[in-house]
């Protein structure tokens, strides 16, 4: 039995001879015996954006590997030629023959109240948590009136003296 708190899922997913996955440390719960975890030193570019300095690969002829995620896994195919923009915060793993560029998307407008997302081509899948909340905008959401956030758009510096 595991209490969990809520919207976070444990998920196993089959990992057999061939499987090229990388994966972050935090999102790994448990994995069946028999299986060889070896590290992978990330290049300096995406260990500056991920902060994360070393991946996790694992190797089995048959075996199992426990994800802990924010909501449900969604597993999505990459393309080596057309680009897939994921946020780097939602991105549990990935192929380790994966070309990963760190990029904001968006119109460049948009792109300095944004997060980063990776910019992926290559063979594989990617493995994303779908349950991540943006914190900045269910505060928003909660905070105050329509009212009150219209008179904060509205108003110059209106949201400077609007709490």
């Amino acid at each position: 039995m595991l209490g969990l708190p809520a919207g976070y899922c444990v998920q196993t997913i089959p990992i057999t001879a061939g499987t090229d996955l990388l994966f972050e440390w935090r999102h790994v719960f448990f994995y069946s015996e028999g299986m060889q975890v070896e590290r992978r030193v990330q290049t300096f570019k995406n260990a500056v954006i991920t902060r994360e300095l070393v991946k996790m690969k694992f190797s089995a002829e048959d075996g199992r590997l426990g994800i802990i995620s924010n909501g449900p896994l969604y597993r999505m195919e990459l393309d080596p030629v057309k680009p897939t923009y994921v946020d780097v915060n939602c991105l549990v793993a990935y192929p380790e023959n994966a070309v990963l560029k760190p990029s904001v998307y968006g119109n460049t407008l948009a792109s300095q109240h944004m997060n980063y997302h990776w910019e992926l081509t290559g063979h594989g899948y990617v493995l994303l948590q779908t349950g991540r909340s943006d914190q900045q905008l269910q505060q928003h959401m909660e905070d105050g009136g329509i009212i009150k956030r219209f008179l904060r758009e509205v108003i110059p510096f209106g949201s400077v003296f609007i709490k």
